[in-house]
């Protein structure tokens, strides 16, 4: 439980100093012989701020249960 705390406390970090991150996407539109018609779009794909906080929050409690558990 203490490693999924550590991964959740980085992923919450990552998540809450990042608002997201873009990526495109191409797709052919037409093919018409020797002539081809290309669409690029670009996708942004965004969390909140406060889901961050809540992988880091959670991530704290399970290495803080972990380390009860083993006393």
């Amino acid at each position: 439980m203490r490693v999924l705390g550590i991964i959740l406390i980085i992923v919450g970090l990552i998540m809450f100093f990042t608002r997201g991150f873009n990526f495109k996407t191409k797709e052919n539109v037409a093919d018409i012989g020797p002539i081809e018609i290309n669409k690029t779009e670009s996708h942004n794909v965004a969390w909140p701020l406060w889901g961050g906080g809540i992988a880091v929050i959670a991530g704290i409690v399970l290495v803080v249960a972990d380390g009860r558990r083993r006393d």
